[in-house]
């Protein structure tokens, strides 16, 4: 067995993994990353992602810290606030006030701090307004408390972050799986990785664990989540299986979090089994509150106007997969279709488009054409047609009468041509995972930190509960990903 030490060992290779090892490095910490995947496939879930950040903001000084902005994109863009209050706020409102308030805290307060260190780490960031703007009256206008995206999406991220690893000089190693921590006497003093079937010894005076939870494992999803979860989709990795978070329990680390939850959305109906890098997240279909989806019985399931997509988005992917088939097709009429995200139009998108209503229902492969129709005629009367419609707001633009109601921005199917999109679940992380206090050491079950042990990322259990304000999971993974970082170099040059 070959063996290697160093000051730092990081296991993941994704957006809370590299803020690690950045971070730890800044401690003066010699620091190796073990990248599971090949270098081909790296970044973790991060690379699949659109790249939206939430993160608070006070107005368009706190933004410039952290973007250029033209005096163009400033005169004719209304971007906002978003407040500490509002972020903390969103983050209890969403997950059923089930967040732990002292991670929710740290996340809130240091959002801003945090992404300001990554645009110095040469991270470049932009204004999200593909997916988070509409103009209104001839300005751009901001909604959902989300305006910032990294340059280039997921992708654009990895890059970044691999390009400042590499000039800070941190040794990345491909391919190489860590199997399990190397314990001494209740602290972690390393760990057991293999590469090409070879096993390595990696000695370290600490690590991190932000590999990642378990979605990719059809598995641990039956399991945890429940039956019917191995049937899910994955939208990225196909690496993460949950072994960051099984090596950190066989060394006695607390489990934590809602470990029947995860974060999953409406995803193509044919996409592939797991993340597709050349198609990122546009499997994705996030226009439903301007439209209705139906399952088989050609009926509504779910109020697609409750709340803004970045608040209903990641928990409405469950309610897809308990229809019956695991499906359910989006419909919209030609009065919204200029609003559908770009997702919509790839090529690879499954979508039928008719004249009439009539033809449209014999296209909706699986669904009951008669009581879709009958659904779509009950639909259109309720429509409070007397409330004017705002995309950019919760604007009350309401159903009436009707058992599952549609509380905003409902309005009558009837307008040709018509357009559906066939949806299932795509799973995107899972939320129960390891427990760490506010220096992001792992704690063991009997509630103290695990010397020399420290987590980040989407293995962290106790952030989210049933659902997920858009934007958190990166925006997390980079706070905690700088703090585990920053505490394992500390513990490393002690």
């Amino acid at each position: 067995m070959s063996e290697l030490k160093t000051d730092v060992v990081v296991v993941g290779g994704g957006n809370a993994a590299l803020c690690a090892a950045l971070s730890a490095a800044e401690e003066g910490a010699k620091v190796v990353v073990l990248e599971c995947a090949p270098e081909s496939e790296r970044g973790g879930n991060s690379r699949f992602t659109a790249g939206a950040m939430r993160v608070v903001f006070e107005g368009v000084e706190d933004l410039q810290k952290i973007m250029e902005l033209s005096d163009e994109e400033i005169s004719n863009t209304d971007f906002g606030s978003y407040s500490f209050d509002n972020y903390f706020d969103d983050m209890a409102r969403v997950t059923r006030y089930r967040a732990n308030p002292d991670l929710v805290e740290t996340l809130v307060r240091d959002s801003h701090e945090t992404i300001v260190w990554m645009r110095a780490k040469g991270v470049r960031f932009q204004p999200s307004y593909g997916r988070q703007a509409f103009k209104v009256d001839g300005r751009f206008r901001f909604w959902g408390g989300l305006a910032v995206e990294t340059w280039g999406g997921g992708p654009g991220l990895v890059d970044s972050l691999y390009q400042s690893v590499e000039k800070a000089g941190i040794e990345v190693r491909y391919a190489t799986r860590a199997e399990s921590l190397l314990m001494d006497e209740g602290a972690c003093r390393g760990v057991l990785a293999r590469h090409q079937g070879k096993a390595i010894n990696i000695r370290a005076s600490a690590a991190v664990i932000a590999s990642g939870g378990f979605e990719a494992n059809a598995e641990w999803r039956t399991r945890y989540l429940g039956p019917g979860w191995d049937l899910a989709k994955v939208r990225g990795t196909r690496f993460n299986t949950g072994g960051g978070i099984r090596m950190a329990l066989d060394a006695g680390a607390s489990s934590y979090g809602n470990w029947s939850g995860c974060h999953a959305v409406g995803w193509d109906r044919n996409a592939p089994e797991f993340g597709d890098l050349a198609v990122g997240d546009n499997f994705q279909k996030h226009s439903y509150p301007f439209g209705i989806m139906v399952n088989a019985h050609g009926e509504r399931f779910v109020d697609e106007g409750a709340d803004f997509r970045n608040y209903t988005y990641a928990k409405y992917g469950r309610v897809i997969l308990e229809q019956p088939g695991q499906f359910a097709w989006q419909v919209f009429d030609a009065k919204v279709t200029h609003l559908l995200r770009d997702e919509y139009r790839i090529r690879q998108v499954t979508k039928v488009k008719a004249d009439t209503l009539e033809s449209l229902a014999g296209m909706l492969e699986d669904v009951d054409a008669e009581k879709f129709l009958a659904c779509v005629k009950e639909y259109n009367a309720a429509v409070a047609t007397d409330v004017p419609f705002d995309p950019t707001a919760k604007d009350g633009r309401c159903t009436r009468g009707l058992d599952i109601p549609k509380s905003n921005w409902a309005n009558t199917v009837d307008t040709p041509p018509f357009e559906a999109y066939a949806t299932t679940c795509g799973i995107t992380f899972t939320f129960g995972g390891l427990q760490i206090n506010d220096d992001a050491q792992v704690m063991d079950i009997d509630g103290k930190p695990i010397k020399g042990l420290f987590a980040a990322g989407e293995l962290v259990g106790g952030l989210f509960y049933f659902n997920y304000p858009g934007g958190t999971g990166l925006m997390s993974g980079a706070v905690f990903g700088r703090i585990a970082g920053r505490s394992a170099g500390k513990t490393a040059r002690a």
